[in-house]
C-alpha cells in the first residue's frame, strides 16, 4: 500500500485507476469477440517468442542429419532445417509450433467475425469512424502477419506462396520488377527474403500491431462502449457490469478457455506437417496446394482471373495484377471509407451510441451479406484443385463454375437478405429505439 501512495502522490494514479476499475462494459456475448482477438495475439506472442529461441532465420543450405529418417542426408536451408529441429528435437517443439499457427488462424478469424458484428450492427458510425480504420488497419496487418509466418519454415507449401507472392509484386505495371528486386533481394529465389521475413513477423509487424491495439483500446476507453437498444438503455448511459470485479474475471476466463482450447488444438490436431511436404525447391510445385485460410481469397481470385493481359496506352499490365493487387486495393479501400460513405448516402450526421439490429437497416445487410458470399466463392476457388478431386469433374469445370458464382451468388444472397431483413424488420412489434410496457391483468394474462 506504501508504494502504490508512492507512486499516487507523484503521478496521480489512484484517481485514474477508480475511474478506469468503474467503467460500465456492456453484458453481451458479441462484444467478447474482439476480446478473443485480443487473447490469440497473447498467446501468438508468447509461443512465437519460444519458437524465436529455435528457429534460424536463413536460407544457406545445409545437410539435414536430423531423427527424421526420410530426409536425412538431403540438402536443406538452415531455416527448414531449423524448423524440422523445433519439430522433432526440441522438447515441447511441436505442440508450441501447432498452438501459434491455430493462434494466428483463430487470430484473424476472431478480427474478421468482429469487424462483421460491428459492421452489421453500424457500430462504425458517429464517433467511432476512426475505430473503423484502425480496425482495418489491423485486419491488413493481421493478414501480413499470417502470410510472413506461414513464409518462414521454407518448405515446398510456403515457398509455392512466395513464388506467387513474387509473381503478383512483379506484375505491378513499370515498377514491379524494382519492387520485387527490393523486396526480395533479388530475382526468385533469393537466400535474403527468409531473413527479411523474418524480421517482419517477429519486430515490425507487431510492434506497429501492439500501437494500433493501443490505439484502438484508447479510443474505446475515451468514448463510451456503443449498445444494443432496449431496457435501461439510452444514448447517454452505458448499462452493463463495471469492469471490477465483473468484466474483469469475465476477461480472464476467457483468457484461460481461448488458451486451453488452442493447447487442444495444437497438442491433438495436426497442422503444417513440413516433413511431409519437404524442403523448397523452386524447380517443383505441390498439387493441390492451398494457403491458409486466411490468404485462400487471394489465391481464389488469382485462379478465377481469365489468363490474359491487357495493354493500355502502350503499357502492359499482366494478367495477376488485376486479381492480386487492384482488387484487394478496392476491397480495403471500401472498407476504411465505408463510415464516410454511408453517412454520405444516408445523410447521417448524428452520433450514435446505440446499435441497430441487422433487420432494422435492410440495404446495410443485404450489402454485408453480399461481400461476405462474394469473399467466400474466392476462397471456395482457392480450393478448386481439391474440389475437382472431390467431385471427381475436371478442374477447369470447377473453375468456370465459379467464374459465373462468384458474380451471381452475392448478388442473389444480397437481395434474400435485404428481403428477409425487410420482412422481419416490419413484422417485429420492436422497431429500433422502441419500448413497449407489459402488464399483468386482474384474470392472470398479459396486456
Amino acid at each position: 500500500m506504501r508504494a502504490l501512495g508512492w507512486f499516487d502522490q507523484r503521478l496521480g494514479v489512484a484517481t485514474f485507476a477508480r475511474k478506469g476499475l468503474r467503467k460500465v462494459f456492456p453484458d453481451h456475448w458479441s462484444f467478447l469477440l474482439g476480446e478473443v482477438a485480443l487473447f490469440c495475439f497473447v498467446i501468438l506472442v508468447a509461443t512465437g517468442t519460444f519458437l524465436t529461441l529455435f528457429y534460424r532465420p536463413d536460407a544457406a543450405p545445409v545437410i539435414y542429419e536430423g531423427p527424421y529418417a526420410p530426409l536425412q542426408g538431403q540438402e536443406v536451408s538452415a531455416a527448414y532445417e531449423s524448423v524440422m529441429r523445433i519439430s522433432f528435437e526440441v522438447r515441447a517443439g511441436l505442440v508450441m509450433r501447432q498452438i501459434h499457427h491455430w493462434a494466428a488462424l483463430v487470430f484473424v478469424a476472431a478480427v474478421v467475425v468482429h469487424a462483421m458484428r460491428i459492421f452489421f450492427t453500424g457500430a462504425f458510425r458517429k464517433p467511432r469512424e476512426l475505430n473503423w480504420v484502425i480496425g482495418v488497419v489491423l485486419l491488413i496487418l493481421a493478414l501480413g502477419m499470417g502470410f510472413t509466418g506461414y513464409s518462414l519454415p521454407d518448405d515446398l507449401l510456403s515457398g509455392t506462396g512466395l513464388r506467387i507472392a513474387y509473381s503478383v509484386l512483379i506484375s505491378v505495371p513499370l515498377i514491379g520488377p524494382y519492387l520485387a528486386f527490393l523486396a526480395f533481394g533479388g530475382e526468385f529465389p533469393t537466400e535474403g527474403i527468409i531473413s527479411r521475413l523474418f524480421v517482419l513477423h517477429v519486430m515490425l509487424l507487431p510492434g506497429i500491431i501492439i500501437a494500433m491495439i493501443a490505439a484502438h483500446l484508447a479510443i474505446l476507453a475515451r468514448q463510451k462502449h456503443a449498445q444494443f437498444p432496449g431496457g435501461k438503455a439510452t444514448q447517454e448511459n452505458v448499462v452493463g457490469k463495471p469492469f471490477w470485479p465483473g468484466q474483469a474475471f469475465k476477461s480472464v476466463g476467457l483468457l484461460l478457455v481461448t488458451g486451453s482450447v488452442l493447447s487442444f488444438m495444437g497438442g491433438l490436431i495436426q497442422i503444417n506437417p513440413v516433413w511431409d511436404y519437404g524442403p523448397f525447391d523452386p524447380t517443383v510445385v505441390s498439387a493441390p496446394a492451398q494457403p491458409d485460410w486466411y490468404i485462400g481469397w487471394l489465391e481464389g481470385a488469382l485462379r478465377l482471373f481469365p489468363p490474359f493481359d491487357i495493354t493500355i496506352f502502350g503499357i502492359l499490365i499482366p494478367s495477376p495484377f488485376i486479381p492480386g493487387v487492384v482488387m484487394p486495393g478496392i476491397a480495403f479501400g471500401l472498407m476504411a471509407v465505408w463510415p464516410f460513405v454511408e453517412a454520405r448516402l444516408t445523410g447521417d450526421k448524428d452520433t450514435h451510441h446505440l446499435l441497430d439490429r441487422p433487420r432494422d437497416v435492410p440495404w446495410r445487410t443485404g450489402v454485408g451479406v453480399a461481400a461476405f458470399l462474394f469473399f467466400f466463392i474466392l476462397t471456395l476457388a482457392g480450393g478448386n484443385d481439391v474440389m475437382a478431386i472431390m467431385f471427381n469433374v475436371q478442374v477447369e469445370a470447377v473453375t468456370n463454375v465459379l467464374r459465373i458464382a462468384v458474380f451471381l451468388v452475392p448478388a442473389l444472397g444480397g437481395l434474400i437478405a435485404h428481403r428477409m431483413s425487410t420482412q422481419l424488420r416490419d413484422s417485429s412489434p420492436l422497431h429500433l429505439g422502441e419500448t413497449v410496457r407489459v402488464r399483468r391483468n386482474a384474470q392472470g394474462g398479459f396486456d
